[in-house]
């Protein structure tokens, strides 16, 4: 009886926060957005496949995996059993230990539901969001496509989206999901081809070199690039003997290889084709064996590029047109709901779709205006009515498109066609792919649009021959 009473009396706000930071102390991370969803639904009664359903993933995959070791956390970190059913009582319970409160309708109170944003531990939402973040989006079905991609032999996953959609937050959670499925046997290395000097990328063997190199260095083994590169034979072998006799067999497992920002490779064509080749002929290697070492099974690949591939390339040689393709998409307005709630911020249907109008669920635009609408910053409607402008919370995010599209003039006029226009603009494809790289533009067919009413409000005025900026 006592235990009905603080189920009914306990806010599901305070039993998350007690849930969170309960699993926080003991294991290190917050609670997923899909552990939420699930202690969310089982609170309305809702069975897994209900849950499933409402949050686009397969029933499956929550009742055979996310719930049960959901409970189990929670029953570790909490130090007592949890199970579906006596959850909110377990929760309600520990809140009355930490708080010391008697009356439980204090939880119940409205201003329960208010929270002080100097208690949250909110990190700017700049660049990649950490593992152990409550704030990371999921996308359904995407994550756990990638999860269960990435514990296949000779796996391939290519991750395409904009730039500030999310591509390496989504690629950090695959690497770390293939390292814990089994962390002796798997070793995992992400290379950003942003971090080598544009001269290394004027010469294939440079190139290589410094890729085989940068490898070594990340999975902490003996230097023996130049023991291995072989004058005899051309920069594409060498390179692929270094993976046969060298990295994969001292690995004695699999080896997750994510590459990140490869649309670096698109801007030098005299190496593009053979890189592109090269890596299309290990995954031909993992999947069919035709080479007769099995050690090529054990390379798992991810390939993360911001925009359409625009350099012309074979298609039977193409990396591009196998293995699994991601390509991300906005936040939808339940998402964006749902982080509202994980920021402790209450916005109307309507606040919500004025802000969605604005900035069209641009993943880095909802976290930068829910970060500053928590710390109390400004409100929504000062947030909108400066959005567009040098005041606004954008301002250091325009500016550096602003600066790109100013270093490169048949951008910005085609940029500002496209803003010009009431109508979907086509123009010349590598054009409208670099704009879409940035952000700028969503591509419908062979046309494009201007992606959010904050870039054409901003450059609308930002681009006229007069403008003047900061």
């Amino acid at each position: 009886m006592a235990e009905n009473i603080q189920e009914q009396a306990i806010t599901f706000e305070t039993a998350l926060k007690v849930a969170d930071e309960s699993v926080f102390a003991k294991h290190k991370r917050h609670l997923k957005n899909i552990e939420v969803a699930v202690l969310r639904g089982a609170l309305q009664g809702q069975k897994y496949d209900q849950i499933a359903t409402e949050y686009d993933y397969a029933p499956e995959y929550i009742k055979h995996d996310v719930g049960p070791k959901l409970w189990q956390i929670l029953s570790s970190s909490l130090g007592e059993k949890v199970s579906k059913t006596n959850f909110m009582a377990v929760l309600a319970h520990r809140a009355s230990e930490e708080f010391k409160i008697e009356d439980y309708s204090s939880f119940s109170s409205p201003q329960s539901l208010v929270s002080n944003p100097q208690s949250l531990e909110l990190e700017s939402p700049v660049g990649l969001i950490p593992l152990d973040s409550a704030l990371y989006v999921e996308r359904p079905p995407v994550e756990s496509r990638c999860y269960e991609e990435i514990t296949r032999s000779g796996a391939l996953i290519r991750i395409k989206a904009p730039s500030q959609m999310g591509k390496t937050s989504l690629m950090v959670r695959i690497l770390a999901h293939a390292k814990q499925q089994n962390p002796t046997e798997v070793r995992t290395v992400a290379l950003s081809l942003q971090r080598a000097e544009r001269c290394i990328f004027n010469d294939l063997d440079k190139f290589l070199r410094w890729f085989c190199a940068s490898i070594t260095r990340k999975l902490q083994l003996p230097h023996k690039v130049e023991d291995y590169w072989s004058e005899t034979f051309g920069s594409k072998s060498n390179c692929t003997a270094y993976f046969e006799d060298c990295l994969l067999p001292d690995i004695n497992g699999a080896l997750v290889l994510a590459l990140d920002q490869v649309e670096e490779v698109f801007l030098h064509p005299e190496i593009a084709d053979d890189f592109f080749t090269l890596l299309r002929s290990w995954y031909e290697e993992a999947a069919y064996g035709d080479s007769g070492n099995p050690l090529w099974q054990n390379l798992r690949l991810v390939i993360v590029h911001s925009t359409e591939v625009y350099i012309p390339l074979d298609i039977n040689k193409s990396p591009f047109n196998v293995g699994l393709a991601i390509e991300l998409q906005t936040f939808t307005y339940q998402q964006v709901f749902n982080l509202s709630q994980l920021y402790r911020i209450n916005l109307s249907e309507a606040e919500l779709s004025e802000l969605m109008q604005i900035v069209d669920g641009h993943p880095y635009l909802i976290q930068q205006a829910l970060y500053h609408l928590a710390q109390q910053d400004l409100t929504l409607k000062q947030l909108i009515q400066t959005a567009a402008t040098d005041a606004g919370i954008y301002s250091n995010h325009l500016h550096r498109h602003l600066r790109s599209l100013q270093e490169h003039p048949q951008l910005a006029a085609a940029y500002e066609e496209v803003i010009n226009s009431s109508n979907p603009v086509e123009l010349e494809q590598i054009l409208a792919f670099k704009l879409h790289s940035m952000g700028l533009v969503k591509l419908q067919g062979n046309q494009v649009i201007s992606s959010c009413e904050l870039y054409r409000q901003y450059f609308e005025e930002a681009l006229r021959p007069n403008a003047i900026r900061n």
